[in-house]
Formats: structure tokens, sequence, C-alpha cells
């Protein structure tokens, strides 16, 4: 299995046609179908890393003002008690702390993706925190530590954003401005180039990094993707409310 960083958007994307629902819905039918999916979401931040290990996680609405059609979506795939188990082991083996949760249901940064990939939720989907104190290497390192369930049929998704300023968040179907444009294309190169030293370094190299992420949290899941996958591509490029790059990488060595 390969691992993906998708730009997971706003929370209405599965009831927004465009481009990015409808490469979502065609990834998933081109995908080989996965034993069972990881999801690392920047919804979900813990001071260490904790697994879910509820067998039929809730769908969680961790948001406000959107249309109610929304709040009526729901979920309903299971969870994976075994392959939590598993993530631990591999947590464990290598000398980090790792936490399980009994509780934890499904943000949207996991069902926003899911519900378009894999819309009959079928297959069994285990969530990870991310630790958004600790910056990309870190998370490049936690994505190493997943990459052998790849071999073992899991997904690993890193679901976040590849540009995140609320501030800046404007109609749907908004032109983005220059400063998301010029971090956009900075990111694919980066990606393209494999150029892991400057993703790691990218507040500093990338260009207006600090304004299109004034807090890490929703890059961190790509580099999850990075480090469980290797060299990565772009798969699919766009952007919605303005200032949201809804980029798609899939990353395989």
């Amino acid at each position: 299995m390969t691992a993906l960083f998708i730009s997971h958007g706003a929370p209405d994307l599965p009831i927004r046609s465009g481009p990015t629902q409808t490469f979502l819905k065609q990834l998933g039918k081109t995908l080989p179908v996965p034993r069972a999916i990881v999801v690392v979401s920047a919804h979900w931040p813990t001071a260490e890393p904790t697994v879910s290990i509820h067998p039929s996680p809730k769908t969680v609405y961790d948001f406000g003002g959107f249309p109610p059609e929304l709040y009526q979506l729901s979920y309903p795939a299971p969870g994976d008690p075994a392959l939590a188990r598993r993530v631990m082991e591999l947590f464990t083996q290598a000398g980090w702390p790792i936490h399980a949760d009994a509780d934890r249901g499904y943000d949207h940064g996991v069902w926003t993706p899911l519900t378009l990939l894999y819309p009959d939720a079928a297959v069994p989907v285990v969530q990870l925190s991310l630790q958004p104190r600790r910056g990309p290497a870190y998370h490049l390192r936690l994505g190493r530590l997943l990459a052998p369930l790849r071999s073992e049929g899991v997904l690993i998704i890193g679901s976040g954003a590849a540009t995140h300023n609320l501030g800046a968040f404007a109609s749907y179907d908004a032109s983005p401005p220059a400063w998301v444009r010029e971090f956009d294309r900075w990111l694919a190169a980066a990606v393209a180039e494999n150029n892991v030293a400057d993703l790691l370094d990218y507040r500093q190299q990338a260009p207006h990094a600090v304004q299109n992420h004034p807090t890490d949290e929703h890059l961190l899941p790509l580099f999850v993707a990075l480090g469980a996958g290797g060299r990565g591509c772009r798969l699919h490029q766009g952007f919605t409310y303005g200032a949201f790059s809804m980029v798609a990488f899939a990353f395989d060595s």
C-alpha cells in the first residue's frame, strides 16, 4: 500500500461538488482496497502519540456554522482494535511512548476524505494522534515507525491541509491569493524533488510559510506520510475557500 497526504479542506467537502470531490471519489476506485486504514488527522492533537481502539467509533462533528445536512452525515466504518495493538507494538519496540483511547470517534479530518474515498465505510479505520508541539522531523520519524504496516495491507493517510490560514477564509470559489499559490507551488516542487531537508525546514525555506501556516498542525500529517512512504508525487491540485490548497500527494518509494 502507498501512503497518502490529503488536504481535507473544510468539513463540507462531501456535499460540495467540484474537482477535489471528484478526484477523491475516483482515487478510491483506483487504489487497491486496503485491509485497514491508519489516519493521522490534524484534528486530534495530544501531548504523546495515542491510538484509537474503539471497535465502533462514532462520527464527531467538531465544527460549527455549516449547512444542517452536513450534521446528518455519518461514517460508520468499524474500528480495528487488533491493528491498534499492532501500532502500539511498533511504537513500543522503538522505545516511543504510546497510549490507547477507547472513546475517540472519527473527527472530520478522518471522515471528510474517507466519505469520498470509501463511501461504503467497509474498511476498518484506526486513528493516530499527532503532537503539535513537536515539529516536522519528529513526525517524519513517527511516519517511519508506521512504514511496516504498508506491507501488511494497511493504507496510511496523513489528513491535514497544504495551506491553512483561517483568517483568510473566503467564499468557496474565491481565487487563491498569490501567497497561497506560491507556497503550494513550492511544496509540490519540494515533494517531487524529494528535498526532505527543505521540507523539514519549510518555515524558513518556503515562501510565505508562516502566513500559510500560522501554526504547524495542519502540515504535520504530510511528514507522517513522507516518513511512511518515501519519495512522493502530486496526485491532485486545487483550491477551496480561497486560502485552502487541496493538494494531495502519494508517497511510495
